[in-house]
């Protein structure tokens, strides 16, 4: 049984940053690029991380000229963005969590083995190896971004979140009522055409011929359970399900939905949908007014000001780890690089004191 992309394409686009070595690559003599306090970022790792950026640029249509292009126009804030990754990972080992963290990528890559119908975590490895993936490298993108997240969750929102004094949350709340309403909710059924091996337009003319048939008064669950090419497991969900989604909040829907589905009344669908890998037929099940009057309720209050605050806050941790970090950039790159970094002038002045029974790695 082979892993299904969909699977893979999840862990790409929860985790970003992965570093999967691409195949293939040219393989060069590493140099340092920076020093962050007692770990480097290497000349190899910028390399992984630009071809992986290019990659993705070129997946939503750009040329391989113009994706390397667009990377390399930025490469300075690219050396920034591995700067402040090894902080947080060394904040995180200093605060502690590895263990909790390994936990935590254990129950996640059982979790997948399970969705995916995989009765061991070995027959999930091997499938990864099929599809050109290194199990090893997926854990460690996992276990990376699992680690910056948890020490900014730890360190910067619990915070901020617990930090409001209860006079602020009430006055936070009188002023913002609007987000405080109940809003409006929908259910929706789908109709899904996967694009993946093959002809796009093909799939859309099919799409467009499947929406003809239902407002023509076809029966949209029997069209779904015929059609919708949805997967679970493996085995196409549809013919149990009849292409039933669930339930949800529409401001919480992405931008392109909520505007697809504005005026669609109830038991009407929508044009086809285009997706990354498909295209998706949406039918309104149930829409349910939001309510008119607010209600409070604290949690949602604070979730609500800490998203306010939570960029500002994060990028203003960031800079307090820089600034308390020994961080050298080397020569070739250091007049690009630093002003990103908008480190005190100490901060680069001496390198960390080191233990005895520790090696100073030179930049």
């Amino acid at each position: 049984m082979k892993l299904k992309y969909l699977a893979i394409l999840v862990i790409l686009l929860i985790f970003a940053g992965n570093a999967f070595a691409q195949e293939g690559e040219a393989q060069v003599v590493d140099e340092v690029i920076a020093q962050v306090n007692d770990d480097v970022i290497t000349l190899s790792m910028l390399k992984r991380e630009t071809q992986e950026r290019i990659d993705a640029l070129k997946q939503n249509g750009m040329t391989e000229q113009q994706a390397k292009d667009e990377v390399n126009k930025h490469q300075a804030e690219l050396i920034a963005t591995l700067i402040n990754e090894k902080l947080l990972l060394q904040k995180g080992k200093e605060l502690d969590l590895a263990s909790e963290i390994e936990a935590e990528v254990n129950r996640r890559m059982l979790q997948i083995a399970q969705e995916q119908g995989f009765t061991t975590m070995e027959k999930l490895y091997q499938a990864m190896r099929d599809s050109k993936l290194d199990p090893d490298e997926v854990r460690r993108t996992m276990r990376a971004e699992m680690m910056k997240q948890a020490v900014f969750q730890q360190e910067v929102d619990r915070k901020v979140y617990l930090g409001f004094s209860s006079d602020e949350v009430k006055k936070y709340y009188d002023s913002h009522l609007d987000k405080f309403r109940k809003p409006e909710s929908i259910k929706l059924s789908e109709i899904y055409l996967t694009t993946t091996g093959k002809d796009d337009a093909a799939v859309k003319a099919r799409a467009m011929e499947l929406v003809a048939q239902i407002r023509a008064g076809a029966d949209f669950a029997a069209v779904a359970a015929a059609n919708s090419e949805r997967e679970k497991n493996g085995q196409r969900t549809a013919p149990q399900d009849k292409g039933v989604v669930g339930e949800f909040d529409v401001p919480s829907l992405r931008e392109d939905l909520i505007a697809a589905l504005k005026d669609i009344k109830t038991g009407a669908i929508t044009d086809p949908i285009h997706t990354p890998d498909g295209y998706q037929i949406l039918r309104v099940d149930v829409r349910t007014p939001g309510a008119a009057t607010p209600t409070f309720n604290d949690n949602r209050v604070r979730e609500a000001m800490l998203g306010e605050r939570q960029q500002k806050e994060r990028e203003d941790y960031l800079q307090t780890l820089r600034n308390e970090a020994f961080i050298k950039v080397t020569d070739s790159y250091r007049a690009s690089v630093e002003p990103l970094l908008k480190l005190k002038q100490s901060t680069t002045a001496k390198a960390p004191e080191k233990s005895d029974n520790k090696k100073s790695k030179k930049p």
